[in-house]
């Protein structure tokens, strides 16, 4: 299946570090790539049908010093749906005047709801489908932009609905909040001062991020399986709903 990476911070953060040790993976995840990160409220979409280890864009974005606060990432190997652009992770669509982004690690068997709203896929894959689905309900539940414990709320009633047809892992962001919903597999770890060295799994790369940060620098990463060797990782339980704002978990 598919692999998710999502970085939550209370300052523009760089993602070099973890999108190097991540897209090692793209080998055995081949059918796609993409990237969304936020800048206030814009909101920067970067997709491509080829693997990461191929993509041009990719090898851009490995040099590019993304610094965000909120960035969702995904590499596929697709379960439903052809390998095509309109199927590649994340998915972004507006919503109460705000741009939301999500990526989805799993597949779903029998997932057909009534779109009946402003949200219907592009693409044919189950993961758009949900997406739209959830944007649709969360728009039907209220009326303007909710405080993000009431976004939290709406989203534990009805990702249920979505995960009893299958594997649901996603990641969700408005750019102020990143949602980890876990149905199989999903570890975070939040660093903070004191910050440490790190060392990849995947690639032989270190970073001291306190040559990097100040004392009142907070990020969290979460990501399908953890990248890195010598971190404290908390692995989400089955059905576990988590939110981070600011780099820390609510």
């Amino acid at each position: 299946m598919c692999q998710l990476l999502g970085l939550n911070a209370n300052t523009p953060t760089d993602l070099v570090f973890s999108f190097t040790g991540f897209a090692h993976r793209a080998a055995e995840h081949k059918d796609g790539f993409g990237i969304a990160f936020f800048e206030g409220p814009g909101a920067r979409l970067f997709v491509d049908h080829q693997s990461a280890t191929e993509s041009p864009v990719a090898e851009m974005l490995r040099r590019y010093p993304i610094r965000s606060r909120h960035i969702v990432t995904h590499i596929r190997k697709a379960t439903q749906g052809r390998v095509a652009l309109e199927n590649t992770h994340p998915f972004m669509r507006e919503l109460w005047g705000r741009y939301w982004v999500f990526a989805h690690n799993g597949n779903l068997i029998d997932f057909q709801p009534k779109l009946h709203a402003g949200f219907h896929p592009v693409g044919d894959t189950d993961s758009e489908r949900a997406f739209c689905w959830l944007m649709q309900e969360l728009a039907k539940n209220h009326a303007r932009m909710p405080s993000i414990p009431d976004l939290t709320q709406t989203l534990a009633e009805l990702v249920p609905v979505i995960a009893r047809h299958g594997t649901f892992n996603f990641l969700l962001s408005q750019g102020e909040a990143l949602w980890a919903h876990c149905s199989t597999k999903l570890h975070y770890v939040q660093r903070r001062h004191p910050f440490p060295c790190a060392q990849l799994q995947d690639a032989d790369m270190t970073v001291d991020f306190a040559d990097l940060t100040t004392p009142q620098d907070r990020v969290a990463i979460v990501v399908t399986e953890p990248l890195t060797s010598n971190e404290d990782w908390t692995a989400l339980k089955a059905g576990e709903l988590a939110v981070f704002v600011e780099g820390d978990r609510l």
